[in-house]
């Protein structure tokens, strides 16, 4: 049998392989008799056996160029295990490298070892790299709520900001240092970033999935290069594999608020040369470990929470790091940079004595940086402009020994008088202005990005002011509930998870869940839930209605698939029929909610099959589709002036209250 016949796709997945959009594959479902049968799933997420979809679009001619690794994905996913499917992707990395290699460790099944061996024979015939890298991308992407990863950019600034504010080196050439190193992302950016002779790459990981692919990865970055690559499988604070000062540089990026990280057993360790760490300040003890691990001269740069800089119960290791010069300098970056996203994470410098320095710091102050305001995104949804980010923060380090360099605005050298009060208080917005005062640069951008705002709203206002009124005949209207009866959509209402959080945290949950609770604050799905027959599906092109009155509103989705909580449906129209943001559009309608709903209370329910629809030629439709697009830009682009316009206001305020020039 085809290691394939029992591996179920989704329309999705099939898209996917295709190198088309979901919209495409049920159009050939549609319209073709031999497309595969159903195997399982529900009517509104099928799911298909990828063997005989293969065949079919082998058949059909309509296989993408990354067909073959798109096919091989399914297979993992199928294994039903997060550290299966990782441990199975490193296994193929090593055959890949090694083609002799045909042992596996007792931790895989007989299925995953096979395998095992199919993507490694894909790899030497594809790209060895290409292929692992495009594994290990999605594993990630399927875990992303059990995983933090550093992204790469991140990973890039912080090696760059270790080798630069490093003195000396080793003399075997350079050593880093990363104990809690995940699938090995700041040792690769690391060892991209460094060009000299002799690299060693040292790494500590708990998870062994983790740790394995962290392997798989530095194998692969390192090819060819005078690196030696050690990654153990531990818990770094616990059981310290690499005892002493060894590391040129230190890069982290280390779990955030665990309180299970060895407060007892440890508690007379000899790394704790700056006070025992809190039992709930974990992110200090991380902090002493690097530093236990530098050479003298050496630099660590690790990726803290805000909290770290401020808390009451670390002020005592912070002040120790300050007086002894090894806190050198804390960089708050914008939102966005790493996960928890909406959080303005920190960068902390720290660097060990250099031999011959006399006990005390160096100098007399700490240079603190604030880039919350550098490169923002705009969106909630887009990442910071990661060039502007890393020019402005290298910038701004560069003149970590030079004090008599002027620094750029936003960055600020602070005496150890000022910091060392009762607080210890080391949050870079407390002492720099750009915490509190945008730049001329910053407010001139604003402006201009405010007008171009205005600009696009009176191009929109031209066109939607030629709507009149209706005319005085009536038009004629269906209900939800009878388009579905005459077949033009089919309508699906979701339900509460038996137990959302247990499924969220589950290996097999891969489905965002969104509920009325995450419309009424961001739209963001909040939850995750294995889909099951209990859930209705929203796919890209159905329209979601939320039918309740104070969150009533209704849209196309684009995206993956997503579940829906209770309260809220999927449409999925059949576009001979009816065009979807048409659809979309006559639901929305202000009037057609008052309609449909009780309207006793705001958590009143919107019965969606009471809501009507323009009945029309779906070429007619096409028109009123593209003004309720237009309508919904309009929409969303006031919305995002008004909340550019709000932050100008408040920051030409500060300037003028700064004493700042009228004009």
């Amino acid at each position: 049998m085809s290691p394939t016949s029992a591996v179920p796709v989704s329309l999705a997945e099939i898209a996917r392989i295709a190198g088309v959009g979901r919209a495409a594959v049920s159009n050939w479902r549609r319209r073709h008799d031999s497309f595969p049968s159903r195997i399982g799933g529900t009517d509104v997420s099928p799911q298909f056996s990828l063997s005989e979809v293969e065949q079919w679009l082998r058949g059909k001619g309509k296989l993408s160029d990354a067909g073959a690794r798109e096919f091989l994905w399914p297979r993992f996913e199928a294994l039903g295990s997060r550290d299966e499917s990782g441990l199975t992707i490193a296994e193929a990395a090593r055959r890949m490298r090694s083609p002799r290699a045909r042992s596996a460790g007792p931790e895989l099944s007989a299925e995953a070892r096979a395998l095992a061996g199919d993507a490694a024979r894909l790899g030497r015939s594809e790209g060895q790299r290409t292929t692992f890298e495009f594994l290990l991308q999605r594993w990630l992407d399927t875990h992303v709520r059990q995983l933090s990863t550093t992204p790469p950019p991140l990973a890039t600034l912080m090696a760059r900001i270790a080798l630069d504010s490093r003195i000396g080196e080793g003399a075997g050439g350079l050593t880093v240092f990363d104990p809690a190193c995940g699938t090995g992302h700041l040792a690769a950016a690391a060892a991209a970033e460094y060009d000299g002779p002799g690299l060693t790459l040292l790494g500590c990981e708990r998870d062994p999935a983790l740790a394995a692919l962290a392997s798989a990865r530095l194998g692969f970055v390192t090819e060819g290069r005078d690196v030696v690559t050690e990654i153990a499988s531990v818990d770094a604070l616990r059981a310290d594999p690499f005892p002493g000062p060894r590391a040129d540089i230190a890069l982290c990026n280390p779990p955030f608020n665990e309180r299970d990280w060895g407060y007892e057993e440890l508690a007379t360790d000899q790394r704790w040369t700056h006070g025992l760490p809190p039992r709930t300040e974990p992110e200090l003890a991380w902090v002493q470990h690097l530093l236990a691990h530098l050479r003298p001269g050496g630099t660590a740069v690790v990726v803290l929470p805000p909290a770290v800089a401020s808390r009451k119960a670390g002020r005592r290791i912070r002040g120790s790091l300050l007086r002894t010069g090894m806190l050198r300098a804390v960089v708050a970056l914008p939102p966005g940079c790493a996960q928890p996203h909406s959080v303005s994470l920190q960068l902390w410098v720290l660097r060990a004595t250099p031999d011959g320095a006399a006990s005390g710091p160096a100098t007399q102050d700490a240079l603190l940086v604030d880039a919350t305001r550098s490169a923002r995104p705009v969106m909630r949804e887009q990442g910071p402009d990661w060039a502007t980010l890393t020019d402005f923060v290298r910038s701004a380090v560069s003149q970590l020994d030079s004090p008599e360099e002027a620094l750029p605005e936003g960055a600020v050298r602070v005496s150890l008088l000022d910091l060392l009060d009762d607080e210890v208080d080391i949050t870079p917005g407390r002492y720099t202005a750009s915490g509190t005062e945008p730049s001329r640069v910053e407010l001139t951008a604003s402006w201009n990005e405010l007008a171009d705002s205005f600009d696009e709203l009176g191009g929109l206002v031209n066109h939607l002011s030629k709507i009149g009124p209706t005319g005085a005949e009536p038009r004629t209207t269906a209900t939800v509930g009878d388009l579905a009866k005459a077949g033009a959509l089919t309508l699906s209402t979701g339900q509460q998870p038996a137990d959302t959080a247990t499924a969220s945290a589950t290996s097999g949950a891969h489905l965002p869940l969104l509920t009325v609770a995450d419309l009424l604050l961001d739209g963001t799905p909040t939850g995750r839930v294995t889909p099951s027959g209990a859930h209705a599906v929203a796919e890209e092109g159905d329209v979601v209605v939320a039918g309740v009155v104070r969150a009533f509103r209704a849209w196309v989705h684009q995206g993956e698939p997503m579940a829906l909580g209770p309260q809220l449906s999927a449409l999925r129209v059949a576009p001979e029929k009816l065009n979807a943001h048409f659809l979309a559009g006559c639901l929305r309608a202000p009037m057609n909610g008052r309609q449909a709903g009780t309207h006793a209370s705001s958590s009143s329910r919107v019965d969606v099959r009471r809501l009507l629809v323009l009945q029309l030629p779906l070429e007619e439709q096409a028109v009123y589709a593209e003004t309720f697009r237009r309508l919904a830009a309009f929409e969303s682009l006031l919305s995002r002036t008004a909340g550019l316009g709000r932050g100008l206001v408040d920051d030409a305020r500060d300037r003028l209250a700064a004493g700042g020039p009228t004009r």
